[in-house]
């Protein structure tokens, strides 16, 4: 029996059982997941980025919590001694009439309180002399670390607060009765007062096993990446981003300095043919006709017929995407760069064809649905924890048995 339950040992899933233990210091808690390793998913096959929240929506939970979580991820590295640098990016246009989308983004920035300045191709070439550009935008906060890493760490600390770790654990049922919440697992059941789904890319799927509608289905993206051969990293001093297309729900292709020092370059972005497939070839047939069946799919693909085209061009040919990699710096050839590592994006998608376009998280009985968490979650992962162990009613039950006065 557990006060609380946290299904999914991703970098959310785990900020929030660290979140809810400090508030909580006498709860039961403890975190499932359904794999043998804890981040193996989004959390561990991202860029790597803590971003600094430009892109997103003035008083959205996105632009709110990325640009504090950028801080306290920071601030967390420093405190644990996780190594981290916060060496900023630029952002640039390359032709004119991604000029006004550039002037609007900087505008946004502004809005959302961040340290940003504009720059002439000019500066733009001394912060990164390869670059091939018309203007730009720097931006201070943009760091890198490695966020398996961070999960690792906060497994640590949950640990210490005596919560619970249990791995290669998969819910396969949930029961709501009227004082507790039965969860079926492959290994067992467990029951537990409260329930928080951070189940990543089946964090739809866990809120229908709750009952509860999270209005929206996880579509899943695979971003395919390059990385530049050794020799060849001299020629990014930074992170790398071009203008996004506002018509188009992903940031483009663009280059990343890792904390170890490689640079990727990427990504694209395709439907994946499964929800964890990182690899063209995967192909799961209950996930693949969920989404062939949604017409919420065929809306976003009609919209942007275009663009996902070019993609999947560029999935399947690498002079394509070289060729967009010399939209930022045309040095780049085919021979700099070598596939690497892809992520899936877990996107909730809504049955009108629009995407959820900031996080989403959806009460149940005694149960909160994290229901669309991509990126800037590793950034607001801190944040996001402390926002649903907020969220948590507080006349319920558990005020007066879990929180210590």
């Amino acid at each position: 029996m557990y006060d609380f339950v946290i299904i999914g040992g991703g970098i959310v899933g785990l900020a929030t059982a660290l979140a809810i233990g400090k508030r909580y210091p006498k709860a039961k808690i403890v975190v499932i997941e359904k794999e043998t390793t804890i981040a193996s998913h989004q959390t561990g096959n991202n860029s790597g980025v803590i971003h600094s929240g430009i892109y997103y929506k003035p008083g959205s939970f996105k632009a709110k919590f990325c640009r504090d979580g950028s801080r306290s991820m920071v601030e967390f590295c420093l405190e644990h001694n996780i190594a981290y640098e916060v060496c900023g990016k630029v952002i640039v246009a390359t032709h004119p009439e991604e000029l006004p989308r550039l002037e609007n983004l900087y505008q946004r920035g502004s809005e959302n309180g961040l340290p940003i300045e504009k720059l002439s191709a000019q500066q733009v070439r001394e912060i990164e002399p390869h670059v091939q550009c018309i203007a730009g935008i720097r931006v201070f906060t943009t760091g890198i670390v490695n966020y398996r890493q961070v999960a690792q760490k906060y497994v640590e600390l949950v640990t210490n607060q005596g919560g619970e770790l249990r791995v290669g654990t998969k819910v396969t049922k949930i029961e709501t009765r009227s004082d507790v919440i039965l969860l079926t697992t492959n290994k067992g059941t467990l029951a537990t007062r409260y329930l928080i789904n951070c189940a990543g890319l089946f964090s739809d799927r866990i809120a229908r096993l709750g009952q509860t509608d999270p209005q929206a289905r996880i579509v899943p993206f695979r971003g395919e990446y390059y990385e530049l051969v050794p020799q060849k990293r001299y020629l990014v001093k930074h992170l790398i981003y071009p203008v996004p297309n506002p018509n188009f729900p992903f940031l483009g292709v663009h280059f990343t300095r890792m904390i170890d020092g490689s640079v990727h370059a990427g990504p694209n972005a395709v439907l994946s043919l499964k929800r964890e497939g990182y690899h063209k070839s995967d192909i799961d047939l209950r996930d693949l006709t969920e989404v062939m069946t949604y017409p919420g799919f065929w809306k976003l693909a009609a919209k942007h017929a275009d663009e996902g085209i070019k993609e999947m061009i560029r999935s399947v040919s690498k002079a394509a995407f070289v060729k967009s990699l010399q939209q930022l710096i045309p040095e780049v050839t085919a021979q700099d760069v070598v596939p690497t590592h892809a992520g899936v994006r877990a996107q909730a998608l809504q049955s009108d064809g629009k995407l959820v376009d900031d996080f989403l998280i959806v009460p149940g009985e005694r149960a909160m649905h994290v229901c669309n968490a991509p990126s800037p979650a590793a950034t607001s992962s801190i944040e996001i924890g402390k926002a649903i162990a907020l969220a948590i009613p507080q006349q319920s039950h558990l005020e007066s048995t879990l929180i210590h006065v």
